[in-house]
């Protein structure tokens, strides 16, 4: 098994920047890939970003946080780091954060195998 713990989270105006992480512990050695997904009132969750564990280091983002959000990762502390910059109303959402084993069809929430409780941003307009 493998527990995932999110940090970061806040209310923050438009245009302004937050930096979420996200922490694994247990039998880390089997994740392939950890990614962001973000779930809005309403609305079904969405893929944000991933980021591979192999030596490529691959990332992964929706086309909505392209150029806006920085994805990285720290494999010695098994961490996940999203860098959120120039935030508008419509990143609001409860972000997740997700590991898989598998390091295919990356943007689909039903590749992954373990989830984080989840944390809430708020941009406000």
């Amino acid at each position: 098994q493998v527990q995932l713990v999110e940090s970061g989270g806040g209310l923050v105006k438009t245009g302004g920047s937050l930096r979420l992480s996200c922490a694994a512990s247990g039998r880390t050695f089997s994740i392939y890939t950890m990614g962001w997904f973000r779930q809005a009132p309403g609305k079904e969750r969405e893929f944000v970003s991933a980021v591979t564990w192999s030596a490529s280091s691959a990332t992964y983002y929706a086309d909505s946080v392209k150029g806006r959000f920085t994805i990285s990762r720290d494999n010695a502390k098994s961490t996940v780091t999203l860098q959120m910059n120039s935030l508008k109303p419509e990143d609001t959402a409860v972000y997740y954060c997700a590991a898989a084993t598998a390091g295919y069809n990356l943007r689909f929430a039903t590749t992954y195998d373990y989830w984080g409780q989840g944390t809430q941003v708020t941009v406000s307009s």
